[in-house]
């Protein structure tokens, strides 16, 4: 049997001031919107939650937060409010934690259509079930006209770290060898052609995925795995050289071994950009012994957002926090740490 049509509560199609200002008009978006998707356990400020693995012995809790602003709001292979999801329970996965739970805050401009929140949510909940997470609480705030863009996101997320587990950059060692899961810069060439400020025309997708799957197969293919980073904000680039200086190591990568779609290295040739530094939503790199490394890598390639999986370079024991790649014609180049940004508001 159908369920009945309920008419909507909210009047015409976008957010004004009214919906931030705590009645009745507040109360239906947020009712109409947020939490008929999220369903959160109970209407108290606070989710109250259990878990067995808290229970384990030894067992430790991580946390984290993060904000996203990016522009434009939806883009090839997905919107703000994915990248949120999977950005905060990347962030929890690459040390070693299993997510569960995320809160969502919303600031979101008067003049917003509601249509694009509908799409946002629907698409964090869509994200947050296919990774195994519950969304359990959130906020929303309306700012006047130009004091947001459209809609700003900010996610925080709690997961459990097992008993053992040490996934940290202090713990990468000479000799360990760096593996990344796919394909580097699609989210950033992804954002620069979606703005449509340059004219340019590509069938490039956001890589925007979870990891904390992939994590765990990596996890059980190779128990002795080091360290784990995403390579969001600054690409590769930044995240090796935050990883050798940490670890007072130096990192080797080479240039033939990246793997990199023949239309983003176009996108970076045209605009004078490095590929190495463009951000990704779904691609980390991880160290792992080097007894371990085969099995690792075909741990990755067994799981949906690791079949590009690639081995890149080694930790030496050269100069601490230096990063060099060995490039196609033999030579050596430094990665240094990027400086400002190559592209503004790109998560």
């Amino acid at each position: 049997m159908e369920r009945p049509i309920i008419p909507s509560r909210l009047r015409g199609e976008r957010v004004t001031l009214a919906h931030g200002g705590g009645g009745k008009a507040m109360r239906d978006l947020i009712e109409e919107i947020f939490t008929c998707v999220f369903q959160p356990p109970g209407t108290e400020d606070q989710a109250r939650l259990t878990a067995q693995a808290l229970a384990e012995p030894g067992a430790q809790l991580a946390f984290t937060t993060d904000s996203f602003v990016v522009s434009p709001p939806v883009f090839p292979g997905g919107d703000i409010g994915k990248i949120a999801v999977c950005g905060t329970i990347n962030d929890l996965a690459v040390g070693g934690a299993k997510p569960l739970w995320l809160s969502a805050a919303f600031i979101i401009e008067e003049g917003c259509e509601f249509e694009l929140l509908r799409r946002i949510v629907a698409s964090m909940q869509a994200e947050a079930e296919k990774a195994g997470v519950r969304i359990v609480t959130g906020d929303t705030k309306v700012v006047g006209r130009g004091a947001a863009d459209k809609v700003f996101v900010t996610t925080s997320g709690v997961g459990v770290i097992p008993p053992a587990r040490d996934l940290q950059a202090g713990n990468i060692r000479p000799g360990d060898v760096a593996l990344v899961n796919g394909v580097l810069g699609d989210h950033g060439a992804t954002i620069l052609a979606a703005r449509g400020d340059m004219a340019l025309s590509t069938d490039i997708q956001s890589d925007c995925q979870s990891l904390n799957a992939l994590v765990e197969a990596v996890l059980h293919a190779a128990p002795n795995a080091r360290a784990a980073r995403d390579a969001t904000r600054g690409g590769l680039a930044s995240a090796l050289n935050e990883m050798a200086e940490t670890a007072g190591v130096a990192i080797e990568i080479d240039e033939t071994a990246l793997p990199l779609r023949p239309e983003v290295k176009g996108v970076c040739e045209v605009l004078g950009l490095d590929p190495l530094y463009l951000a990704n939503e779904g691609t980390l790199v991880v160290f792992v012994p080097e007894a371990e490394a085969e099995a690792a890598l075909h741990a990755m390639r067994e799981t949906e957002a690791g079949r590009g999986a690639a081995r890149i370079g080694l930790a030496k024991p050269g100069p601490a926090g230096r990063v060099t790649m060995r490039t196609a014609f033999g030579g050596q180049r430094l990665v240094d740490t990027l400086v400002g940004e190559q592209l503004p508001r790109i998560c």
